[in-house]
């Protein structure tokens, strides 16, 4: 622990701040549920990719790699990209299906109940492990459509969500067996610290560029479609966790969540706003239900989720009585 310390130390007093380019914010892209996922299917690999994570891909030729994609991720709302290294989490699979919340809450836009939308998934692992037996640590992003017509060129823009169970990882045995929220703990484990200089150097990226890296707010969804902003009510957390018996064992987390046979992965949506007694006030809220799945090169290369940038106006609903407490 002294060894882990003493070399972030280090590293902050004698890196150099990131030279962040800043980008004008981009409109979204004009394509329906339809093209977007016409595109990820369009290259499916034949073998799984096991793409390695490392510092030394952050920057090339002088250029700030990590910084300039920072920074792309808070400023374009395009859902698809030029082929592109995800840097942090470049092994994934990706998913349609829907997004449906079927429970009374307080929040608005698409976690009010009864709002129904299409949605594209992506779930990975942080750093380069894809297989049980080592450590990993799950992401899944999620990008909210304000339709469930496949086909209807949708100009809202996207509600972009993320989540991870922790960011030093764990040593889950499969997908099924975490939790992922908007704002995960983070363990120190030895794949933490065999990555060390690239997790700072990620870290630090994240926090000049955007403030409170480690929590992803959720306003986006709780705005989507919805006309007037002024009386939003946006959860503070939200988390997920799959339903029991979907998967089958597999060494890949890939190979556990491909769909198969017509069958269906479902994950449990929680929401909270407030600590009780230092414990989140959870309410299961709606389902993710996803029915289709591929792996491919655009999954991993040219699929986009925009950040949300950290903002100081939102209302939690922290004061309104409710009976759903």
């Amino acid at each position: 622990m002294k060894i882990l310390l003493t070399l972030i130390t280090l590293f902050f007093l004698f890196g150099c701040s990131p030279k962040i380019e800043v980008m004008e914010e981009k409109a979204s892209s004009k394509l329906s549920f339809t093209d977007v996922w016409n595109q990820i299917k369009s290259d499916k690999y034949k073998k799984l990719p096991q793409t390695e994570v490392s510092y030394f891909k952050l920057s090339k030729d002088g250029k700030d790699i990590i910084a300039h994609d920072a920074m792309r991720t808070l400023t374009d709302h395009s859902d698809i990209l030029k082929p592109f290294e995800k840097l942090a989490h470049p092994n994934g699979i990706c998913f349609k299906g829907i997004w449906e919340i079927n429970k009374a809450n307080i929040y608005s836009g698409y976690f009010t109940n009864g709002t129904r939308s299409l949605i594209i998934a992506r779930a990975s692992t942080a750093m380069s492990n894809t297989k049980s037996g080592t450590t990993r640590a799950f992401g899944f992003a999620g990008k909210l459509f304000a339709t469930t017509d496949q086909n209807k060129l949708d100009n809202s823009k996207r509600g972009n969500f993320f989540l991870i169970d922790d960011l030093g990882g764990t040593n889950a045995q499969f997908y099924r067996d975490v939790e992922l929220s908007n704002e995960p703990p983070t363990s120190i484990t030895f794949e933490a610290i065999h990555n060390l200089l690239y997790a700072i150097k990620v870290a630090r990226t994240f926090t000049y560029v955007d403030a409170n890296p480690s929590i992803r707010q959720l306003y986006e969804i709780s705005e989507l479609d919805e006309s007037n902003t002024q009386d939003i009510i946006t959860p503070k957390w939200l988390k997920i966790k799959m339903q029991k018996g979907q998967t089958r064992d597999a060494k890949d987390f890939r190979d556990e969540l491909k769909i198969v046979d017509g069958k269906k992965l479902i994950f449990d949506i929680f929401v909270a706003n407030k600590l009780i007694r230092e414990k989140k006030n959870w309410q299961k809220i709606g389902t993710i239900t996803l029915n289709t799945s591929v792996v491919s090169e655009s999954c991993d290369r040219q699929l986009h989720f925009h950040h949300p940038k950290w903002r100081d106006d939102l209302d939690y609903g922290v004061e309104k009585m409710s009976i759903y407490y």
